[in-house]
């Protein structure tokens, strides 16, 4: 992945951005801010359903919603064409 080679973190120890906390989360996304690849990292985690740490400024909870809101998008994306072929 060449965007990791332009990371804000690739020079942080990883356990900064696998917390245990909120606070940790918190300052992992503290990081992630102003970086250049925060959005193809964020891509990443999603695509790769990465249940764990801070990817691209997001929380696992975070990346959460953001998969479940991409998910109800598209499905209502497919029903208006679903419905209109019956």
């Amino acid at each position: 992945m060449d965007w990791m080679r332009r990371a804000k973190c690739r020079e942080i120890s990883p356990s900064v951005f696998f917390p245990s906390d909120g606070v940790g989360v918190e300052l992992a996304q503290r990081v992630c801010d102003g970086c250049p690849v925060r959005t193809p990292c964020l891509e990443y985690a999603l695509e790769n359903h990465i249940d764990h740490g801070v990817w691209g400024g997001a929380s696992e909870r975070e990346r959460r919603r953001i998969a479940r809101r991409r998910r109800r998008a598209a499905l209502a994306d497919v029903a208006p064409a679903v419905l209109s072929q019956n």
